[in-house]
């Protein structure tokens, strides 16, 4: 399974508990009777194929490849057949600018899935899966990674808030993807020039969310799955596959926005008061200062 992280040096600790939690987790499937994550010992142990897109760029401090050296052999552990690589996109970025977003809320390296037609290496697969560094695996992404993509450009969840507001039934047309978890069929976006429409978007125009508005703005051919591909809440549900710790708008006893990532231990305790990755954090603090 090809798997995506885009971002700079600020995404390692993150990317270290997502990819802990991948290879741990990878095997777990949802069980009716019981009602919640179980290993499947009859399914093989999954090959992760890693990809790490950073840039090298002002301002931004790229990925390390150190820390991606690090988490290659890590991979290899549980199979040696994964890997993990670094992809230094810079070159691409620096032609193809996304001008009017430069300054946005996130960083430039947000927009850099945006690129992929223009990666060779990327571009030849079939398919990839996109995971935002705040993105923990509780189950088996088997059957999310496997669905039949045909004619389809992406496979996503609906955004926890753009749902409200952007749903076929609302505002607009087209159901309004979260963009922190996508699969991505690269021939048909490819061939339907998805990503540069997406590219050229960003470079003309300013948005709040730029690489997410850009994707739901390009992609014509989108499928949507169940939520528990994508959960945004802050607390996942017990058939939940892929948690995704975004923020969250807070309105008692005032208004303001709940960030809690999950290399932050104390807050996954004391705010949000989850206690089932503890294995997954204990091994995260033994391994985080070999980053």
């Amino acid at each position: 399974m090809n798997i995506l992280y885009c971002g700079d040096i600020g995404i390692s600790r993150g990317v270290l508990v997502s990819i802990l939690s991948l290879i741990r987790n990878g095997r777990k499937k949802y069980d009716d009777e019981a009602q919640r994550m179980i290993e499947d010992e009859s399914e093989t142990v999954p090959v992760y194929h890693i990809y790490i897109m950073t840039i090298r760029y002002v301002g931004v401090e790229p990925f390390t490849a150190q820390t991606a050296e690090f988490l290659d052999k890590l991979v290899k552990k549980t199979n040696p057949k994964s890997f993990v690589k670094l992809i230094d996109a810079t070159d691409v970025f620096v032609k193809n600018l996304p001008k009017k977003n430069m300054g946005s809320y996130f960083t430039p390296c947000s927009m850099l899935r945006l690129y992929l037609d223009k990666i060779p290496e990327l571009a030849k697969l079939e398919r990839i899966l996109y995971l935002d560094y705040d993105v923990v695996c509780r189950g088996s992404i088997k059957n999310y990674y496997e669905m039949d993509l045909d004619e389809v450009e992406a496979a996503g969840v609906l955004d926890i808030y753009g749902r409200r507001f952007y749903h076929y039934h609302g505002l607009f047309k087209q159901d309004y993807m979260n963009s922190g978890v996508m699969l991505f069929n690269i021939p048909e976006c490819i061939r339907s020039g998805m990503f540069e429409r997406a590219v050229a978007l960003c470079a003309r125009r300013w948005m709040m969310l730029a690489d997410q508005a850009a994707l739901n703005k390009a992609i014509s051919k989108r499928k949507i799955v169940d939520r528990r591909y994508n959960e945004q809440e802050e607390r996942p549900r017990r058939d939940t596959v892929l948690h995704h710790f975004s923020n969250n708008f807070k309105f008692w006893p005032y208004f303001h926005v709940q960030k809690v990532k999950p290399f932050e231990v104390d807050k996954i305790h004391e705010v949000l008061k989850i206690t089932e990755y503890d294995d997954i954090l204990m091994e995260y603090d033994k391994l985080k200062n070999k980053l």
